[in-house]
């Protein structure tokens, strides 16, 4: 159905599309390419919310590279499907059509609600030739947290822990700085860039008293600086019952914003939390899958955040697995031995028989410095 050109032009696309990696929450990162007798008129992306989505990008840079340049009659590849509603921006359907755009190729169908399918609905009504699904794994993969946001209604969680090569995260008496390499503590700060949200417990707030916020600029280098121009920092969420942080915690004294989840009735203290500016948001479940579920859920829903990245203790991160609430697992297997007494690496239960045990499916393995980093699904979790 495709030629070896829409493939081109398709993941031209998205590789341009990685541009908005850092900067586009809540909005999804989206590329578009405009071709014209296989000639590329112009290419765009979409930068931040309240900019230009990629498709009116494109455009605006085939008028501005040339004024002569007419794209009617032309094909546009796109990495999500373009959106027919008013929202931030107006519609970019409405666009492609008064542009005389004859072909829309899209790699996904836009998973919002508002959107879902309308969009090429629209240009089908004007004429405008549609096809979707080219190279549309790719393109999901794009935006993972986007997706389980508007399909189930909570973030993507990415589970970050570095580890030993006997599976161990810390000494018996909780030290854990550092067991991964500098090069994998500079992949971790690419991570929390991409991240709506960075997310620990009370616990690892009290035993390491960590920061949580995206610095090292030198991680960037690789993609063009982009994050320094265009990113934020994202947001910090503490998951605290009842409500044992300092008001002298590292955390809480950084630019960016905090949210606490808590349950706690300590009025004096969350006046005290509040005053620094903290956001507290209280939770009727103590502990437990209904607390950690509350919070994503609330997450998404009153802060569109797409993706969280879970960096917690043996604790909470087993807490969560056992939820089914990690989507993706990002080991970093570090070449020591940590011994027997060490934390490990989550907080299960005791198993019985075999067929009870997590199965995960490695998606990608990589050297990072002296480390091995492991990328990971839990086999047979829905999604």
């Amino acid at each position: 159905m495709w030629t070896a050109s829409d493939y081109q032009h398709m993941s031209r696309a998205l590789q341009i599309a990685r541009r908005g990696l850092y900067s586009t929450d809540p909005n999804p990162r989206v590329g578009c390419v405009i071709v014209k007798d296989n000639t590329v008129l112009a290419e765009g992306w979409h930068q931040k919310a309240g900019y230009p989505h990629a498709e009116i990008e494109a455009l605006k840079n085939a008028s501005e590279n040339n004024t002569s340049t007419d794209v009617s009659g032309a094909t546009c590849y796109v990495s999500l499907e373009p959106c027919a509603h008013h929202g931030r921006t107006s519609p970019c359907t409405e666009s492609l059509i008064k542009a005389g755009i004859k072909r829309v190729v899209v790699a996904t169908i836009d998973p919002n609600p508002l959107v879902a399918g309308k969009g090429l609905q629209q240009l089908n009504k004007a004429d405008i030739e549609t096809e979707s699904g080219l190279m549309e794994a790719q393109a999901r993969e794009l935006n993972p947290g986007f997706e389980m946001r508007m399909r189930e209604g909570r973030p993507f969680v990415r589970c970050k822990l570095a580890m030993s090569l006997d599976g161990k995260t810390a000494l018996a008496n909780g030290e854990s700085q550092w067991i991964s390499s500098n090069e994998s503590r500079m992949d971790v700060q690419r991570l929390r860039a991409r991240s709506s949200a960075v997310m620990t417990g009370i616990g690892t707030v009290i035993a390491d008293d960590p920061s949580m916020n995206v610095r090292s600029i030198e991680a960037f280098q690789s993609t063009g600086g982009e994050w320094p121009t265009h990113g934020r920092q994202p947001l910090r969420v503490i998951l605290d019952s009842d409500l044992e942080i300092s008001p002298d915690a590292k955390i809480l004294g950084l630019p960016g914003d905090v949210t606490i989840f808590n349950a706690s009735d300590n009025e004096d203290k969350k006046k005290q939390l509040a005053n620094l500016g903290v956001e507290l948001v209280s939770v009727e479940a103590k502990r437990g899958s209904a607390f950690l579920e509350f919070a994503l859920r609330f997450l998404a829903r009153e802060k569109e955040i797409n993706e969280v990245l879970l960096e917690a203790g043996s604790s909470l991160s087993g807490e969560m697995i056992q939820a089914g609430f990690i989507d993706e697992l990002i080991l970093y297997l570090a070449p020591t031995l940590l011994g027997q007494d060490a934390k490990a690496l989550f907080q299960l239960p005791l198993l019985e028989d075999m067929s009870d045990r997590l199965s995960l499916n490695f998606s990608d393995i990589r050297t990072i410095g002296k480390d091995i980093r492991i990328r990971a699904t839990i086999s047979g979790q829905n999604k």
